[in-house]
């Protein structure tokens, strides 16, 4: 029986090589030709994570990606003391492959502390318990997609997802660019402070950027759409249990110049905005092949 969920913590669990030096590997899917925004954020994280005390945890990540990873080989990662110091902890990290870069990230650490609170509500949405599933969605049209693809269309996911208005994969229409879907780690994977926070890191980069493609009814599988997410910023405003449920509410405030502008509010169960995320993207029509 194939665990999604134990290849995605071995593939966080990235091998140290040197003292500020890691390598990450990606996973053995031959359909992938490149590799997911999501992952090298969440690798980059945890090898940052590695060279700090255990006392202070990420409030921030900024990143940008460079150039498009390979799956077929490992990533290195080399991490950069920026500053330790008597509150924060500041890391600089960047992803090299074939001797390039192909990522970079800052993130910051703080010491937890209290203070002033507020927050936003969350957006009232229907229970995950009332919405399908996405590989239930896929399984309804799982006719429309090659024989030779089905397999991997409706494979079990490592991040469960349950979107509260899907637009049709094949046949979308125009909508809101308001964007609200459930999601969580598929199963449970203790209580690791720190890893809950790569693995909403992880998913964070999974339904982002389809965002900007809703008003213009369009979604990863529309064969003039070329898109690839340019940079991606998590601020982390509380602990995260990501084995539970959280509600992921976007918006796309702008598209245009080819790239989209997407953001982000993630909740937990109670109500609580425990995350904020904003990212551009690639959004272009491919050229005709001549």
């Amino acid at each position: 029986m194939t665990d999604p969920v134990g290849n995605l913590l071995a593939l966080l669990d990235i091998e140290r090589l040197e003292h500020d030096l890691f390598r990450g590997q990606s996973p053995d899917e031959q359909t992938n030709q490149r590799v997911f925004g999501g992952q090298v954020i969440a690798q980059a994280l945890v090898a940052a994570q590695r060279t700090v005390t255990p006392d202070r945890i990420c409030h921030s990540l900024h990143a940008y990606f460079i150039r498009p990873g390979d799956p077929k080989v490992p990533i290195i990662y080399q991490v950069d003391h920026a500053r330790d110091g008597g509150s924060f902890t500041t890391r600089r990290v960047v992803a090299i492959q074939h001797g390039k870069q192909i990522f970079n990230l800052a993130a910051s650490f703080q010491v937890p502390e209290e203070s002033w609170e507020h927050q936003h509500d969350m957006p009232d949405v229907p229970a995950p318990e009332t919405l399908k599933g996405l590989r239930e969605r896929r399984l309804d049209i799982v006719d429309e997609v090659p024989a030779h693809l089905r397999d991997e269309f409706t494979r079990e996911r490592d991040i469960e997802m349950r979107d509260v208005g899907p637009l049709h994969l094949f046949h979308p229409e125009p909508a809101s660019d308001v964007h609200q879907v459930w999601f969580r780690v598929a199963r449970d994977v203790g209580d690791d402070p720190a890893l809950h926070l790569c693995l909403l890191a992880y998913a964070s980069d999974m339904s982002l950027l389809g965002t900007g493609n809703r008003p213009h009814g369009l979604t990863w599988f529309d064969p003039q759409l070329m898109q690839a997410s340019l940079d991606h910023a998590i601020w982390f405003h509380a602990p995260v249990n990501f084995s539970d449920w959280h509600l992921y509410a976007m918006d796309s405030p702008f598209a245009g110049g080819g790239r989209s502008f997407n953001r982000g509010s993630v909740y937990d169960r109670s109500g609580k905005l425990v995350a904020s995320v904003a990212q551009e993207g690639l959004m272009r029509r491919k050229k005709p092949k001549t």
